[in-house]
Parts: C-alpha cells; structure tokens; sequence
C-alpha cells in the first residue's frame, strides 16, 4: 500500500494511512504537524510529497495546523532506499534546514515510512536546535532491517 501511495500516485491511501495513524494520536498534545519535506527537485520528479498529503487528512482529524514551511530539505540526496542501511545516517546528514524559532512548540513529524531512522533523526536534530520542546514522529509503516 505505501509502494501504491508513493509510487502509483493512489492518493486516496495517504487519507486511510492518516485517519488510521489519527487514532494512534489523539491522546497526545501537539502545537503543530510537519511533515519530512522532499527537495524541490524531487517533489518535481513525483508530482506529491506523501508526507504532506498524510498531514493534511491528520490536520482536519487532530485540528492540530500542518507546517510546511519550516522545516526544508536543502540537498537533494540519494534515496534513501536505494542505499546501504550503514550509508542512510551520512545521506541525509546536514540536507535539512529550519528557519524559525521552534521554541517551547510540540511537534509531530510525519514521514511515511522508517527503516533505520536515520531521516527522521536528522529532521528531528535540527527542529531540536530551533527550539522543538517535544517531537513525535509519526509514521504509517516501519520497515523491518533487512
């Protein structure tokens, strides 16, 4: 099912996988939803950010605001599943990047999938420099390690 959201364009999927992972949520208090950005070359290449289209069902379900612009991806690395588990954490070292005062805020991250959880580190060592009280990530799937 992810395969069909990310790669064959099934939108609809990504309002399933939220409404889902909305139920997993509603215990928890956040101030606002972000989901993993792509880089703008290869949110060209895909036409969707699958992130961002799970956050925006998750938005309407928590009525908890979706954040787009302050966390960016500003390289545009290698896939992450077409590297090496060993090679994921140095690729998306530094390819992200805030530019707001995060301070005090509770933050949900959304990503589709984690294998290594190395994206998702990365993403959450840099809203922790700008002031990120709280970060969850939420995510639809977690690849087991081959």
């Amino acid at each position: 099912m992810i395969h069909a959201l990310k790669y064959g364009h099934q939108l609809v999927l990504a309002e399933w996988f939220a409404t889902r992972l909305a139920e997993k949520l509603r215990a928890h208090v956040f101030d606002r939803i972000i989901p993993l950005p792509l880089h703008p070359q290869r949110l060209c290449q895909r036409g969707f950010n699958q992130s961002a289209e799970i956050a925006r069902t998750l938005e309407k379900c928590l009525h908890i605001p979706v954040d787009r612009k302050s966390l960016q991806r500003r390289n545009a690395t290698l896939p992450q599943a077409s590297l090496p588990l060993k090679e994921r954490y140095s690729n998306v070292r530094g390819a992200f990047e805030c530019q707001e005062d995060l301070s005090g805020l509770r933050v949900l991250l959304i990503d589709d999938v984690m294998t290594t959880g190395a994206t998702a580190n990365e993403c959450s060592r840099i809203l922790a420099l700008h002031g990120a009280q709280l970060i969850h990530v939420g995510i639809v799937a977690r690849a087991q390690k081959a």
